[in-house]
């Protein structure tokens, strides 16, 4: 895969489609690598007719690790200490519009699950004119009374260290079961075979704590999704354990004219039997800009 520079680290990225057509760049959430994004449903967007981009946020993949920066403690930037917090949301849209400007990409439709629709909201506010559509999935605006996690999911997020790899794959699966979409479970080997292939492509367990931080340690976005322009969709599942549906109600409320789509029986995954339905609904809201 190549890799560039951007925001002063190096990204890697990945590309589907001709680079002739209009670019659409997919953002990842809290720890996961760019192969979040199945390179299927990356081909059903490039098949109509957009130049798709994934991307190892940094911190995570291979992507840069800043390996000489704090691991903070979650509690405590909790409690209101952000003094180990090396970077925020804010700067992870900087490493976005840095790649985009790296590529020589002017203008793009951004879509993000999780955190990276945290970081497509900061896009929007930061760098609008990078900015012609938007799709914020299973995500929030960072104000503290909705899109708060269940206490299962709050408690795998912050799970002691991995020891070994085989422990490191175990827990993986074990907190997809968690997370996955009731009405969608996927088989047990399929999420052991995702588990190993993301350890085996790159294991790192400071970056994700430092991300979660930045998560904490950021803004409330509402008052600045007020001026958003550009067209924008919504869609949250109804059962989302760690980003409760309330967050993806908020973000719809918050940007004008934002189409909001829940999904019935939806956690926090992209299922393969909605990818048609999310493509339908990406696709369509393109078509606003």
């Amino acid at each position: 895969m190549p890799r560039c520079v951007a925001n002063g680290i190096e990204i890697e990225y990945e590309s589907f489609g001709s680079p002739t057509n209009p670019a659409m760049l997919l953002v990842m959430g809290l720890g996961m690598q760019l192969t979040g994004w199945d390179p299927e449903l990356c081909a059903l967007l490039a098949k109509q007719g957009f130049h798709v981009i994934r991307f190892d946020n940094r911190d995570i993949g291979l992507s840069t690790h800043l390996d000489d920066a704090p691991v903070p403690d979650p509690l405590a930037v909790l409690g209101g200490d952000t003094s180990a917090v090396p970077y925020l949301l804010a700067d992870m849209a900087d490493d976005a519009a840095g790649l985009l400007t790296a590529l020589g990409i002017s203008g793009t439709h951004v879509v993000g699950a999780s955190m990276g629709g945290m970081i497509v909201q900061e896009l929007l506010l930061r760098h609008p004119e990078l900015v012609l559509s938007a799709c914020s999935i299973m995500s929030t605006t960072g104000a503290r009374d909705v899109g708060q996690p269940s206490a299962e999911a709050a408690a795998a997020l912050v799970a002691p260290r991995a020891a070994s790899r085989e422990e490191a794959i175990k827990r993986g699966v074990e907190v997809w079961r968690i997370l996955e979409s009731p009405a969608y479970p996927q088989p047990e080997p399929v999420l052991w075979e995702q588990e190993t292939a993301r350890y085996n492509r790159s294991f790192y367990q400071d970056g994700p704590a430092r991300q979660l931080a930045a998560i904490l340690a950021s803004p409330d976005r509402t008052p600045g999704l007020a001026g958003v322009t550009a067209p924008t969709v919504v869609m949250h599942g109804d059962a989302d354990p760690l980003v409760n549906v309330s967050g993806g109600k908020a973000t719809a409320a918050a940007i004008p004219d934002a189409e909001l789509k829940i999904y019935p029986g939806m956690g926090h995954d992209l299922p393969p039997e909605l990818w048609d339905s999310y493509v339908e609904a990406i696709v369509t809201n393109t078509r606003r800009a």
